[in-house]
């Protein structure tokens, strides 16, 4: 549909494209986690749906990622904050809403807060102190010897650690977001605390919603993928419609 979408650096950015209506100007573009990639089964039932729906939805892996290039180590951030632009590069003639899942819900926010090509904004169990995350999850782990999460595929980086403390917090971005915003958090999250959207949205202007999945962990597993689905579905087809 869009060709090759590679980087500033040269690197392909794998994604699959998932049509809605026909002639229609509105598409959703999905970001997954660190040490996610695009076919996340919770990713791909989103897309899924949203293509259900009408909205065309766009999935794709950030560089270093599942079957993108680039290397997995140099995955920071920083750096997907680029990735997500170059994708957006190739959008020119829709109206965007970016969805992203954990790390790449920090993405998005810092993306949003910069890039009025985005029109509206879903963080799904979205980070929000990255600092915080990278010494509470990877604290005992050397950079450049171990890995995330006892992965193989997933080596810790200096530069990862580094770009983590230097963010610190995207929470004082919460009041630079100017579009429509609908986080979506699970209360048994142990991978990023609600706490984490609660701090953000507190911050938040209008117009803001914060869905509590009372019992969902970080990757809305068994019965909350759906109703995970449901409601971003139904809240991105009713804030497309109500956009000016």
């Amino acid at each position: 549909m869009f060709g090759d979408i590679k980087n500033t650096q040269g690197e392909r950015l794998d994604y699959t494209f998932h049509p809605g209506r026909d002639g229609s100007t509105d598409i959703v573009v999905i970001g997954h986690g660190v040490t996610g990639n695009k076919d996340r089964p919770f990713v791909v039932a989103l897309a899924e749906g949203l293509s259900r729906a009408g909205i065309p939805a766009l999935r794709f892996s950030f560089a270093g990622n599942g079957a993108a290039g680039g290397r997995f180590v140099d995955s920071t951030i920083s750096k997907e904050v680029s990735d997500l632009g170059s994708v957006l590069d190739r959008l020119q003639g829709y109206r965007i809403c970016y969805a992203g899942h954990s790390m790449g819900g920090a993405v998005g926010v810092i993306r949003a807060s910069q890039d009025a090509r985005i029109r509206l904004l879903v963080s799904l169990a979205g980070m929000v102190h990255t600092k915080a995350f990278a010494e509470r999850e990877f604290g005992a782990v050397k950079p450049g010897e171990g890995f995330m999460w006892d992965e193989p595929s997933c080596p810790l980086s200096h530069a990862y650690m580094d770009d983590m403390a230097k963010i610190g917090t995207v929470v004082n971005l919460g009041q630079t977001i100017r579009v429509p915003w609908l986080l979506v958090h699970g209360t048994e999250d142990d991978v990023v605390p609600i706490q984490d959207s609660h701090d953000i949205i507190a911050r938040a202007n209008q117009p803001k919603q914060l869905i509590e999945f009372k019992g969902a962990n970080h990757v809305f597993a068994g019965e909350f993928a759906a109703k995970m689905v449901d409601a971003v579905v139904g809240w991105i087809d009713k804030s497309f419609k109500e956009l000016q």
